[in-house]
């Protein structure tokens, strides 16, 4: 059965399944527009002997009698609202009360005031709405941290200022909650723990049709050959019922483990759970069945009726994935071809069984280990762990993507998860100056020797030496499908012919661009990780990121590592430059595209970039100035004298100005053009 977006949650079929008000409150329907424009509220009529009053209440009864039986008024409205169980109290009692009720007449079906409150809501952190599965978090709550956490485990965050924030449940959303260990039962037990009004029926449904088959279907690689797996041969058959997998599936050979039932399924014995830990982490103490060891303690510690403390072990469910290892021993599989695999993953999510991608490396012993390991004076920050463990959780890799605002250091969560691995990684970035500064921060923290580097761009095509090694190199070269050079293609040999324990992808937004799509499903890797600070595209082509590379594992709340003194705070100022009375003419006299040149060349504009420049030099700040527009780049890198970084400059001239910007006092500003928007390092930069 197809599965019914949240979004599109329909309106309430029956308000009596949401609330059972008393009759003596004034109630407006906040569900239909229709009734809502009649102004109808039902309560108890009061003590009114005046003879005219009780006329006028009977004549707006019939008027409501009438309404009913024509269908303008649902039955289900008046019987809800109207029925408090009170024997004294008529089911169509009426006072005369405002035609519009406020609250309704300003939100319409925004108004949420007919939602029933629980008696100890008020420490309680959560509302959720039920028509589109929002979640407004009061993030002044004591138990707001922990809170935050599961949300992101669950939804998708939309808005978060400093007092209120604001989630969405969505698919792709719920599809990460379950591949970091979370279940359709502790997903609703904790948001009805946390929930100040009951969790609604129709987002009950939602999440189970959304995480009931999630998780059931894995994409596993062997010996280079792909394979669909499961527990559950049923699930297999089923899928194999379809056309589309059907004729991506490849038959078993002689050389295949296992044992081949009569039609075609391989029956093998699954793999044990192996070591928990995080590569060059030290290990942690298993936390005994119900404990979240301080985040389940603080929740605990103001918690409201009905045990909202203990939702932190739900938080970081692992246990259940040791568990369901130690029950399935017997997983059954069916080989797929390797070109059709992009096209199967497909598929299973247009079919309600989203595929998982797990890579049990540390009982991979076919391909050999990287000798890699985080340096001993290497320290990761709480929310990098947090992120990686979600990576990690259960022993094994998940395929997937971290949200990091920018300076939180992606690369260093990108280069533990490579320590943890320790198989062969291929990193792939946006640009040949970020491939070089990848190289450099690989060296820098982690134990990685040089000659097990490769790097791989229009300069350098050297493969490394060893068994397992780290190959660097862009989106633009892997994805080429140009004739190629001899050494160019006996790199990309090179990588074609080898199984890669990581695909580590930094700026993993570019990747559903149709050019670099293909990087993923040429390159046989084990696990994806995906890194970037914006999941956004200009296009609609971001969901495909859930079938490419894996659901979002984690994201950061840029303000909250702001706060906490992580990365820089942001301050936003925008300066207006009157146009110059030559330039305004030119620019009102001018019809074609020159107008945006002169505009962007207004002399006013270069003399305030000039005062801003040369303020923030005399402090000794490090400045970047970003210019859009090459030849503006030019004329002001000429007029001011300063370095400048276009598409232009060589990526020797690229990687000197960058050198000298960071470590040369007398170097304070550079210039940049689009090329420097993604990717390229420079802390240094006030």
């Amino acid at each position: 059965m197809s599965k019914r977006p949240i979004d599109e949650l329909s309106d309430l079929e029956d308000v009596e399944e949401y609330q059972e008000a008393p009759a003596t409150n004034k109630v407006a329907s906040p569900m239909d527009e229709d009734i809502d424009g009649l102004g109808y509220e039902f309560g108890v009529s009061g003590d009114d002997d005046d003879d005219e009053g009780e006329e006028d209440e009977a004549n707006l009864e019939d008027q409501v009698r009438r309404d009913i039986s024509s269908g303008l008024v649902p039955k289900n409205f008046v019987r809800a609202f109207g029925d408090s169980g009170d024997d004294d109290v008529d089911e169509y009692d009426v006072v005369r009360i405002p035609k519009r009720d406020l609250t309704t007449g300003l939100f319409g079906k925004g108004d949420y005031s007919y939602l029933r409150l629980k008696p100890d809501h008020e420490s309680r952190p959560l509302w959720i709405c039920p028509h589109s599965g929002h979640i407004i978090l009061e993030a002044f709550s004591p138990i707001a941290e922990q809170a935050i956490d599961f949300l992101i485990a669950i939804s998708e965050p939309i808005s978060r200022p400093t007092h209120i924030h604001e989630y969405k449940l969505t698919p792709p959303s719920l599809y990460a909650a379950v591949s970091v260990g979370l279940d359709t039962n502790d997903i609703i037990e904790v948001l009805d723990r946390l929930s100040k009004v009951p969790v609604p029926k129709d987002v009950i449904e939602a999440i189970n049709q959304c995480t009931r088959s999630y998780g059931k279907v894995k994409l596993v690689l062997k010996h280079n050959r792909y394979y669909v797996e499961s527990s559950h041969p049923d699930i297999l058959q089923h899928l194999l019922r379809d056309p589309i997998i059907a004729q991506a599936r490849v038959m078993p050979d002689e050389g295949v483990g296992g044992t081949v039932s009569k039609e075609g399924i391989i029956m093998q014995k699954s793999s044990q759970m192996g070591d928990l830990s995080v590569g060059g982490l030290p290990k942690k103490p298993a936390e005994p069945p119900g404990a979240a060891g301080d985040a389940g303690k603080q929740a605990a510690s103001s918690k409201p009726s009905g045990d909202v403390g203990d939702f932190g072990a739900l938080v970081n469910l692992d246990k259940d994935d040791e568990e369901d290892d130690d029950v399935e021993n017997i997983v059954h599989a069916f080989e797929i071809s390797n070109t059709s695999v992009e096209n199967v993953r497909k598929r299973c999510n247009e079919i309600d069984y989203p595929m998982l991608e797990e890579y049990d490396f540390r009982n991979d012993t076919i391909n050999p280990n990287l000798d890699i390991d985080l340096k001993p004076a290497t320290t990761i920050r709480p929310y990098q762990e947090k992120s990686l463990s979600k990576m990690f959780g259960n022993g094994r890799a998940r395929s997937g993507i971290i949200v990091l605002p920018c300076g939180a250091g992606k690369t260093l969560v990108g280069i533990t998860a490579a320590c943890t691995i320790k198989k062969s990684i291929l990193c792939l970035c946006t640009s040949s100056v970020s491939v070089m500064q990848w190289k450099q921060q690989f060296l820098q923290w982690s134990t990685i020797k040089e000659e097990q580097i490769a790097v791989f761009t229009s300069d350098q095509k050297v493969p490394f030496q060893g068994e397992a090694g780290l190959v660097i190199s862009t989106y633009t070269m892997v994805a080429n499908t140009c004739k190629r050079s001899d050494e160019a293609q006996q790199m990309m040999d090179f990588l074609n012919e080898r199984e890669w324990g990581m695909l580590l992808l930094d700026e993993v937004h570019v990747v559903p661009a149709t050019m670099f799509r293909r990087v993923v499903t040429n390159i046989a890797a084990h696990s994806k990780l995906g890194l970037t600070a914006t999941l956004v595209r200009e296009d609609e082509k971001i969901d495909d990121l859930n079938f490419l590379i894996g659901p979002k594992l984690y994201e950061a709340n840029w303000m909250d590592l702001a706060d906490k003194g992580h990365i820089a705070t942001v301050q936003c100022a925008e300066v207006w430059c009157t146009m110059t009375p030559e330039f305004y003419k030119a620019y009102l006299e001018e019809a074609s595209r020159k107008r945006n040149l002169i505009y962007v060349m207004n002399p006013n504009k270069l003399r305030a970039c000039q005062y801003l420049i040369n303020f923030h030099m005399s402090r000794g700040d490090k400045t970047i100035v970003f210019i859009d527009n090459l030849y503006a780049l030019e004329v002001y890198a000429k007029k001011l004298g300063l370095p400048s970084i276009s598409g232009k400059t060589s990526q020797i001239e690229r990687m000197r100005i960058l050198d000298q910007f960071q470590n040369n006092p007398i170097v304070n500003t550079i210039l940049l053009s689009k090329v420097g928007d993604t990717s390229i390092d420079l802390p240094e930069a006030t």
